[in-house]
């Protein structure tokens, strides 16, 4: 009898521990030639015992604002765009923080994170047919206390401001605009919100869980979700209601391309090659020092260290910030950003989200760089020595 509850008391501990361990995770290493590694563990999909692999297209969060701005300097290349212009010329109606009216705001500023906008008053849920600039009238959009451009604070409604520039500037849809400039010409089979995802790549979908096992992203049952962005008021999904320079939020350029880990590994080895990747170019290297080069260091009073609207108060996480791009292992006093521990400024951009942590980090003066996702995380990142988790620590090396 005893044997028997000691052997049931085993049973639940082992179960505890399966439950506090990632679903899935996740690693590729690589250089300027290629994947030189693949590390994966878990599964795609729990239900259909899928296992996952490197090939899985998963939701990467925040890391889509690295993408998206390689779209961006795309434009800016091709004089469509010019990132010291008024935001409020390029939107077409005024930018502007109540606070502080004659500050103008610039696509910079936007791509910074220093533009003085917050999420406090939503974001991502504008629905079809709906106007983002309704959210950005609201007095809580705004900090107030901050001019643009004199602090940083992490906001996810920047990019959906940039993506509705990118529109009006363009004409096109932003999820077909960012197919053309850039995951078509990388050889990338990925897309924002799963509507220019053929069937196939939709199938190999990674849920994402969250940090108790519930699906709570992408648990489409091996097909497209029936409506890839927030319905209309009305319930109804007819994307021909698209107009464009209204709603950039609809295809989620903050945090709603959904890529897998290898063809994550061609954005990495494209900041290695300087805006290009096998022989072939597809940003002047100016633009990707321009993307690199930080626009805000951390220093006591200039701008948050964590991204205040999750509730994930991971102090030291931000510290150096470019054009939506990342400087890890900042040496300054308050900065905890290097989960690989070696002091090496590698650059990149992190994501967290649905029970998603991520990450692609590159190594410039080594020519080397690493991928890595988990599923099934706590919101916050727990368990490690630097303000990143100990899984993620764990996948840097």
């Amino acid at each position: 009898m005893a044997m028997r509850w000691i052997v049931c008391l085993l049973f639940l501990l082992c179960a505890d521990a399966r439950a506090g361990e990632p679903v899935a995770t996740v690693r590729v290493a690589f250089d300027r030639d290629g994947i030189t590694a693949t590390r994966v563990h878990g599964l795609a999909d729990k239900a259909a015992g899928r296992e996952i692999s490197a090939d899985d297209p998963v939701r990467i969060a925040s890391i889509s604002k690295l993408v998206t701005t390689l779209g961006v300097m795309r434009l800016v290349e091709a004089g469509k765009l010019d990132l010291d212009t008024d935001a409020s010329t390029l939107l077409g109606w005024r930018l502007r923080n109540p606070a502080f009216p004659q500050t103008p705001i610039t696509l910079r500023l936007l791509l910074s994170h220093r533009s003085s906008l917050t999420d406090a008053a939503g974001y991502w849920q504008t629905p079809l047919g709906g106007k983002l600039r309704d959210i950005v009238e609201n007095p809580r959009a705004w900090d107030t206390t901050h001019a643009p451009g004199t602090y940083f604070h992490y906001t996810n409604l920047n990019f959906p401001l940039v993506a509705q520039i990118m529109e009006r500037a363009t004409g096109e849809r932003f999820d077909k605009l960012m197919e053309r400039l850039v995951l078509q010409p990388l050889g990338i089979d990925g897309c924002f919100n799963w509507d220019r995802c053929d069937a196939a790549t939709a199938a190999r979908a990674a849920v994402l869980y969250d940090a108790s096992g519930k699906p709570v992203k992408d648990d489409n049952h091996g097909r497209k979700p029936d409506c890839p962005v927030t319905p209309a008021s009305d319930g109804s999904c007819d994307l021909s209601r698209w107009r464009a320079g209204e709603n950039g939020a609809l295809f989620s350029p903050q945090g709603g391309l959904r890529i897998s880990a290898n063809g994550l590994v061609r954005i990495g080895r494209l900041l290695l090659g300087n805006g290009s990747i096998d022989g072939k170019r597809l940003l002047k290297r100016s633009s990707v020092q321009a993307m690199i080069t930080p626009q805000w260091q951390y220093r006591s009073g200039n701008g948050l260290t964590y991204e205040q609207d999750t509730g994930d108060a991971d102090l030291g996480f931000f510290c150096r910030y470019g054009l939506a791009v990342q400087t890890l292992a900042t040496p300054v006093k308050g900065c905890r950003d290097d989960p690989f521990g070696d002091g090496v400024a590698r650059v990149g951009h992190s994501g967290s989200a649905y029970g998603l942590q991520a990450g692609v980090w590159v190594d410039r003066k080594r020519g080397t760089g690493v991928v890595w996702f988990a599923t099934g995380m706590p919101d916050e990142r727990t368990g490690g020595k630097s303000a990143f988790s100990g899984v993620e620590e764990g996948l840097a090396h």
